[in-house]
């Protein structure tokens, strides 16, 4: 009796006692740009005063744009099926190769030369910095944001946290669905992210939370509480 009861014990420590569910907007999945632009910007500052240095801002250039475009793209669609994402893949693979080597053998196909040497982009390590610290702000001022407009799932409730003065909301969490949606798998990729659909049994439309990063995680975490909630509802008093 005393082992079963350790066992209960041993179960219940293994349950979260709260999660906490933080959808994002789309802007976060810009940080491979801003990534991208802080390595240019550093690469820029040793390079900037060695020969052919002018070469290499063209080439950091086009990288910079292939990566600030593919952002953009992810932003701007969505990606539901593998085989959609490997053909963009393939794509843009065959694309930025295409330039890149019509930028380094000029001569190789003199048809096609004239339309790539045409492209020229230049930035200097401002530019970059620049353009990184812009983005960060608005990275650290979502954040901010974020902080003020959250959710809460305990045993027992759905809590929603909202307003600078921390204004909040309760629902039953008893008998709570919830459902996981990944309809981009760009965006899946980056922060693991998707939509959660959560299905409050007093409310009758459901709650959409988008762009909850580490979903499967999160799903995993709300699936064991609220799980071991119904156990202990179930449970009856033995003798």
């Amino acid at each position: 009796m005393a082992e079963g009861h350790m066992d209960n014990t041993d179960h219940e420590s293994n349950i979260p006692h709260s999660i906490f569910l933080v959808p994002y907007p789309k802007i976060v999945f810009m940080y491979p740009t801003l990534l991208a632009a802080l390595v240019c910007g550093i690469f820029m500052l040793f390079t900037d005063t060695a020969e052919g240095a002018g070469h290499t801002a063209e080439m950091l250039s086009l990288i910079f744009l292939g990566i600030f475009g593919l952002n953009l793209v992810v932003l701007s669609f969505d990606f539901p099926r593998t085989t959609s994402l490997t053909l963009f893949f393939l794509i843009t693979a065959v694309v930025v190769i295409l330039v890149l080597v019509f930028k380094q053998w000029p001569d190789m196909l003199p048809a096609f030369t004239g339309l790539f040497t045409g492209l020229t982009p230049f930035a200097n390590a401002s530019f970059y910095f620049l353009f990184a610290t812009i983005l960060g702000l608005i990275f650290v001022g979502v954040w901010i944001s974020v902080r003020f407009d959250y959710w809460e799932v305990r045993p027992n409730e759905l809590l929603h946290h909202h307003g600078i003065w921390s204004d909040m909301k309760r629902y039953s969490a008893p008998n709570l669905r919830i459902d996981k949606e990944i309809n981009d798998l760009f965006e899946y990729t980056l922060l693991r992210s998707g939509r959660l659909v959560l299905h409050p049994s007093n409310e009758r439309r459901a709650i959409v939370l988008e762009n909850v990063p580490f979903i499967s995680r999160r799903e995993t975490e709300l699936t064991k509480m609220l799980g071991a909630l119904q156990v202990q509802v179930r449970q009856t008093p033995s003798d």
